[in-house]
């Protein structure tokens, strides 16, 4: 059995959610690959968690460059809607 994780910190699968989406990709495809292959999920499963963790501030104080372009990118897809 795994000791508990401290409440302000992240689990592993949500600090690599989040390094992988700070990478650039080189081509289509290639991410939603490696969401498969290094995160063993789907896309839509790793958008959901994705999702969620740009909520939660223990994933901002991990990643604020990461969490607050997101939250610019997400506020301004809502904004057009």
């Amino acid at each position: 059995m795994s000791p508990p994780q401290e409440p302000d910190l992240l689990s592993d699968r949500d600090r690599a959610v989040l390094a992988l989406e700070g990478r650039t990709w080189p081509g289509p495809g290639a991410k939603e690959r490696a969401i498969r292959e290094r995160l063993g999920l789907t896309p839509t499963r790793y958008y959901q968690l994705l999702n969620a963790l740009l909520d939660d501030p223990r994933a901002l104080a991990h990643d604020p460059v990461t969490v607050n372009r997101l939250r610019r990118l997400r506020d301004a897809r809502r904004e057009r809607r």
